[in-house]
This record gives structure tokens, sequence and C-alpha cells, in this order.
């Protein structure tokens, strides 16, 4: 897990600039329809899905817990996918969709920062995503009946902060020794084997 996150500091950047987007979105149209913030939702899960899941795969001969991104990318695209099949979900289903991913994906980074604190000085920042995750979605399914636009500024603020907090990581991760150490041993690696076919 050290080695993932070392190797793909970037997962945690993009997935950190995909949540401020979806916040900033969502906070843009809190007049939005339905349909409107399933769309938004569906786009969210499936891109956060689909780059932990891209960077699992990347990594997993890397990395003895590539499944665990694996595993949290799968359920987000999972989530996004069933959004986008029904359309039609109520209002109920869809804040119960978003708190359940909200928790699945705050547990896995809480073990996923648990495995990396032998590592790095920061894992709290990981800590404190997954935990802020945890408490949204326990929020969700304790209030589910919320006004729609209490909803949409506690979608807003929870996406935009949690997204901070994972681009920060991002850039702290990237900026040890041992990540500019595996991205130069990625860009000389193609150069040996091109030597080595002359």
């Amino acid at each position: 897990m050290n080695d993932f996150f070392l190797r793909s500091w970037w997962v945690l950047g993009l997935r950190g600039a995909i949540a401020i987007l979806f916040g900033v979105l969502a906070l843009m149209s809190p007049g939005m329809t339905l349909l409107s913030l399933i769309a938004l939702f569906a786009s969210y899960a499936l891109l956060c899905g689909a780059a932990s899941l891209f960077g699992a795969i990347r990594n997993r001969h890397a990395t003895e817990d590539w499944w665990l991104p694996m595993l949290l990318g799968l359920f987000s695209i999972g989530a996004g996918a069933m959004a986008v099949m029904h359309p039609s979900l109520t209002a109920l289903v869809l804040v119960l969709l978003i708190g359940a991913n909200a928790m699945v994906t705050g547990v896995l980074d809480i073990v996923a920062a648990v495995r990396l604190r032998k590592t790095i000085d920061d894992e709290w920042l990981l800590i404190l995503n997954g935990a802020m995750s945890v408490v949204f979605g326990a929020l969700v399914f304790l209030f589910p009946g919320a006004g729609a636009v209490a909803l949409i500024w506690l979608i807003s603020l929870y996406a935009f902060v949690t997204g901070v907090l994972q681009i920060g990581l991002a850039f702290r991760l990237r900026a040890r020794p041992g990540a500019r150490a595996q991205s130069e041993e990625r860009r000389r690696t193609p150069d040996r084997r091109t030597s080595a076919a002359h």
C-alpha cells in the first residue's frame, strides 16, 4: 500500500480535483432537478472510480495491497453505473446511494491510511478525509428527508473539503524522495527495453 501511494499519488490528486469540481457544480446549481443531480453524481462516481481502478491495475505488480484501491474503484463505478442505469431513481434512493458511496469509500480510505502511517507523517489527511466521508454518509442516512437545498449544500461542502484534503495529500506524497525516484525509474524503464532490443 505504501508503494501504491508513492507510485500513484496522482490518483488522490485526480480524485480530489473531481470532487472539487463536483462540489462547485452542485453549489452553482442549488435549484437543479433530480435528474441533473443523478447525472452529476454518476459522473463523479464513475470518474473517481475509474481513477482508482486504473491506478490499482497499473501498480498491481508493485504492491501487495493493490486490491484495496481496486475495491474502492469498483464500488464507486458500481454506484455511478446504478445511477446511470436507473435515471428514474427517487430522491430518497439517490440520497441513500450517495450516502452509501461516501461511507464505503471513507472506510476504505481510513484502512489505507492506517497501512500508510508507518511510511509518511501526513496519513492524518487521508484519515480525516475518510472520517469526513463516513460522517457525511451517516448524516445522509440519519436525515434522508432533509430539504433539497440543504442536501445540495451538504453534498457541495463534503465534496469540496474532501477534494482539498486529497489534493493536499497528493502533493505531499509527490514531494517525497521515494515518489520522485519511482517516477524516474518508470521513465527510464522503456529506454532500457528499447536499447536491449537494439
